[in-house]
């Protein structure tokens, strides 16, 4: 790999679109032994707690993320960046856009589960500050392969209060 290659990228975030499917499912299979389909992807994103976010460079979809919006945590279902652009801070920008949504007061963590085999994952979300903190055995449906459920809980800011505070108290302020 040239050092251009080697070169950090910046992608622009956005919500996942309908016309963006050709290029998720593409990442999708180039990504994993069992894929997601389209009509998986389709089930997923029409919950109302569901949410599709992808990477966009250069005018193209490559890297993308689903995840659930649950009371006090996010929970990523599926997540995968183009492999000829791995490496290159994609997949780290999107788990930052993700890290940002959290708050001490609202959802404070984001999980997630990874095949045990899949140890390239494994590092990267450590490297994002992720943790393992159980193993799901035989977790999976297509396998009997268990999964190391990750976990990234929210560290409040100095600046951001960590005492409890309420309208009343809000409004006197």
């Amino acid at each position: 790999m040239s050092s251009r290659e080697k070169q950090g990228i910046c992608v622009h975030i956005r919500w996942m679109i309908r016309r963006d499917m050709a290029e998720v499912l593409e990442t999708e299979s180039r990504s994993f032994e069992f894929p997601w389909t389209e009509e998986d992807f389709i089930r997923c994103l029409r919950q109302r707690n569901c949410i599709g976010m992808v990477a966009e460079y250069d005018e193209r979809v490559v890297g993308f993320m689903i995840y659930e919006l649950h009371k006090s945590r996010l929970h990523i279902l599926n997540f995968a960046v183009r492999p000829e652009l791995r490496r290159r801070g994609v997949g780290s920008q999107m788990v930052s856009k993700l890290i940002s949504k959290l708050s001490h007061q609202r959802r404070n963590q984001i999980q997630l589960e990874v095949r045990e085999t899949n140890l390239e994952a494994q590092l990267f979300f450590r490297r994002m500050g992720f943790r393992a903190i159980s193993v799901l055995r035989d977790f999976y449906e297509d396998t009997v392969e268990d999964a190391y459920l990750m976990q990234l809980r929210h560290q409040p800011a100095t600046d951001e209060v960590v005492q409890p505070v309420n309208r009343i108290t809000r409004l006197a302020g």
